[in-house]
């Protein structure tokens, strides 16, 4: 959104504000999803757009934020184990912004431990998916977050 290639201007601008949608916009909801592994990227991504929500891909963590900033999105799906940035950073990052402290963010991961679990909630995060997963749960959880 912001020109330019410079991945560290780019972030700090995330704490400027001016988050906000113009009003009165009307558009589909948009959910990022954030996961290091293009092939459960395009399955998440099939199943949602074919539900009709506009989806945005990321790749890794640093990727994600900089997408957040400029896709403004309804939902934040999103694996622990990334580059660049892990799960639970981008959560906290996500979290310390004004216009991410209600945003739902969900994991979607193959961690399913106790204590992964309890740190995701720790960051902020909203709830917890596990890999491989059921696309009709999927689909409940969206519906129920978002509508």
């Amino acid at each position: 959104c912001q020109g330019g290639t410079d991945v560290g201007a780019q972030l700090r601008l995330l704490g400027q504000g001016g988050d906000a949608r113009p009003e009165g916009e009307v558009v589909m909801k948009k959910i990022l999803v954030a996961d290091d592994a293009p092939d459960n990227v395009g399955l998440v991504q099939d199943l949602l757009a074919a539900e009709g929500y506009d989806v945005i891909p990321a790749y890794d963590g640093v990727e994600a934020l900089l997408k957040i900033r400029c896709s403004l999105p309804d939902v934040v799906l999103l694996d622990i184990n990334m580059p660049r940035m892990d799960g639970l950073t981008l959560i906290k990052t996500l979290r310390a912004m004004p216009s991410y402290r209600s945003v739902p963010i969900l994991m979607l991961t193959t961690e399913s431990g106790d204590t992964m679990k309890m740190q995701g909630k720790a960051a902020g995060a909203t709830g917890w998916l596990g890999k491989p997963f059921d696309p009709q749960k999927l689909l409940e959880v969206m519906k129920k977050v978002i509508g």
